[in-house]
């Protein structure tokens, strides 16, 4: 096991480019099990998650081989193989296994996913609309079973907007038999990418980035070439760190529409933000004004810039109140917040950030993915050198970060943990 150690209070300066869309890739990878012939999909990131799923799809029988950003997937072998366990545990996004099998095979076994704990996500509206498609839905043994004689169009009105159900329905409608209807669909670009390499494979898909989506099935999908999206959380984080100890930094290979919520909060805060075609300039800042963010569905204020904006708020002058409407539970890089001095309190679903103060380094510990963001721009930003555990939540949605880091003229390493502070984490 590895520590991240970051010495702050470096100024950033020059171009970082983003990376292909994670919350992208792990729905468009599953999707490929849908095709009778080879998918290659461009741009993907290095990141593990990415790594997991290319391994699962090999043990249900389909060859991937992964290099240089560039994945390519021969399913035309693959069998539907029970997966309760193994690295299906690994990441939240193995269900979207669940929607593509049950769409090509009409039946799967997936054990329920892993990936970041922030608290309960359930997947009810998943299995509601693989339901309505005529699977039968069971869980036994901690692991979801889904059975089906044939899959049948219906309409499917999701009672919460989810990105995670309806890419999940999406997949499991495209080969089903007649018209499916998505209401109450969730609008995030990262459902347009999935729909637009569905539709590259053969479906019909209108709607996709609008809240009703319809699916009319086709027989067979087949091979094609795709081209991933930008990661706009990737690109978010960036602009975050540009603002937070930047002295003019370009963020390449973007889509500024999609950051359009975070470009706005941005400039209310004082940062000096220009966007370009696919390109967005962050200049530095001398007097930060505080604000107030509420996470919303696309096109709102993402709730996986929650934590990132939260130590960008430190510097803030006044107070500035953060609520997370989509996951109440996203609040545990606070207590690491606090220990690098941070003056923050939570109350129910929002955090209250007083500022402006001075982050000291300290150890700190990576509950989830974008808490690591978060204490990744803190540590940036604090006086000394901030020691991070929990890579392994850092690592499956930031690549190349060390590189990219240094690259704008940060000092920050790995060093291996000692067996001492292994023993430590394990009984903290």
């Amino acid at each position: 096991m590895e520590k991240l150690k970051i010495a702050g209070g470096y100024p950033l300066k020059g171009t970082v480019r983003i990376s292909g869309a994670k919350n992208s890739a792990v729905a468009l990878i599953p999707a490929t099990i849908l095709a009778e012939s080879p998918v290659t999909i461009e741009g993907l990131p290095d990141i593990s998650d990415v790594h997991i799923l290319k391994d699962l799809l090999q043990e249900i029988g389909g060859p991937a081989t992964f290099s240089d950003n560039e994945m390519t997937v021969d399913p035309s072998s693959m069998i539907s193989m029970p997966l309760p366990n193994g690295k299906v545990k690994k990441l939240r996004a193995s269900y979207y296994l669940m929607g593509a099998m049950l769409g090509r095979f009409k039946k799967a076994v997936i054990g329920l996913p892993g990936g970041c704990h922030l608290g309960p996500r359930p997947i009810d509206q998943h299995i509601k609309g693989f339901e309505a498609l005529g699977a039968k839905v069971t869980n036994e043994q901690g692991a979801i079973y889904l059975r089906a004689d044939e899959l049948r169009g219906a309409r499917i009105y999701l009672d919460v907007v989810s990105v995670g159900a309806t890419i999940n329905i999406m997949l499991a409608a495209v080969r089903a038999k007649g018209q499916t209807i998505i209401e109450n669909a969730a609008k995030e670009p990262e459902i347009i990418d999935v729909a637009t390499l569905l539709s590259n494979m053969g479906a019909k898909i209108k709607g996709a980035g609008t809240d009703v989506i319809r699916i009319d099935g086709v027989d067979k999908l087949h091979g094609c070439r795709h081209t991933i999206i930008p990661d706009r959380i990737e690109a978010g984080t960036y602009m975050i760190l540009a603002a937070a100890v930047g002295q003019g930094i370009l963020i390449d290979n973007v889509i500024p529409l999609h950051l359009e919520s975070l470009i706005a909060k941005l400039k209310e805060m004082g940062v000096h933000v220009e966007t370009k075609d696919d390109q967005v300039f962050v200049g530095p800042t001398e007097h930060y004004k505080s604000v107030d963010i509420k996470t919303l569905v696309y096109p709102g204020f993402p709730t996986d810039l929650q934590q990132p904006f939260t130590s960008l708020l430190t510097k803030a002058e006044g107070s500035s109140v953060v609520t997370d409407t989509i996951y109440g539970a996203r609040f545990k890089h606070i207590d690491e917040l606090r220990r690098m001095n941070a003056n923050i309190k939570v109350e129910g679903r929002s955090a209250i950030i007083n500022g402006p103060i001075q982050l000291q380094g300290a150890k700190v510990k990576a509950s989830d993915l974008r808490a690591g963001a978060a204490l990744v721009i803190a540590g940036l930003i604090a006086e000394g050198v901030t020691e991070i555990t929990g890579l392994e939540h850092i690592d499956r949605g930031y690549s190349h970060l060390i590189e990219k880091l240094n690259g704008l003229g940060a000092t920050a390493w790995r060093e291996k943990m000692t067996k001492e502070e292994m023993e430590q984490m394990k009984n903290a």
